[in-house]
């Protein structure tokens, strides 16, 4: 049990060493377009369901 631990760990660390990891810029832009897409999508969310509930107050109410 020990060697399969002792294995994988060892294989993760080989893994991880071959990963490319993102510039300090790269995640920068990254995170700037997350963020600007979370908004963009809310908003949007947002208007569709206020959209909606006006319609169905105008065909509760009528």
């Amino acid at each position: 049990m020990k060697e399969k631990i002792t294995n994988f760990v060892s294989d993760v660390i080989k893994e991880m060493k071959k990963v490319t990891w993102p510039t300090r810029e790269e995640l920068k832009d990254s995170t700037v377009v997350v963020l600007v897409s979370s908004v963009l999508i809310s908003l949007f969310i947002f208007a569709v369901d206020w959209v909606l509930q006006q319609m169905m107050t105008l065909l509760l109410a009528g």
